[in-house]
C-alpha cells in the first residue's frame, strides 16, 4: 500500500528523468544553469536545463524554472524538442536568405558583379 502512495506521489519530471537515467541506449548532457537577468535589472530568474537523446525516441529535455514566486519543472517530450529545433533551422534559413539578398543587393549598387558573372 505504501510503495502504491510513493508511485503518486513521484512527480512526472522525476519519474520520466528516472526511467531514462542508466538506460543503454540513452546519452544525456550535463545540466547546465543560467541565471537570465532581465533588461531593467529587476529580479532574475534561473534556469536549469538537461537534455536526454534515447535511440530511436529523439530528444527529451528536463527544464526547471526558478523566480521569486517559486519553481516549475518540466519535461519537453521528443515531438515538441523536434519542432523547436526545426523552427529554429527554418528561422536560421530565412536569415540567411535575407542576408544574402541585402549583401547581393549592396554589391549591386556598388557595381561589383558576382564571381559567376565575371568574365575570365
Amino acid at each position: 500500500m505504501n510503495e502504491q502512495k510513493d508511485n503518486q506521489t513521484i512527480s512526472y519530471f522525476d519519474r520520466m528523468m528516472g526511467t531514462l537515467t542508466g538506460l543503454p541506449d540513452v546519452v544525456h548532457t550535463k545540466a547546465t544553469t543560467l541565471r537570465v537577468v532581465p533588461t531593467f535589472g529587476i529580479g532574475t530568474y534561473v534556469y536549469v536545463v538537461q537534455t536526454f537523446r534515447q535511440r530511436d525516441q529523439g530528444d527529451s529535455i528536463f527544464l526547471e524554472y526558478v523566480s521569486d514566486t517559486g519553481a516549475t519543472r518540466i519535461v519537453i517530450p521528443a515531438a515538441v524538442a523536434d519542432t523547436i529545433a526545426r523552427q529554429r533551422d527554418q528561422l536560421t534559413f530565412k536569415s540567411r536568405s535575407r542576408a544574402g539578398v541585402r549583401r547581393a543587393e549592396d554589391m549591386k549598387a556598388k557595381g561589383i558583379q558576382p564571381g559567376f558573372m565575371k568574365k575570365k
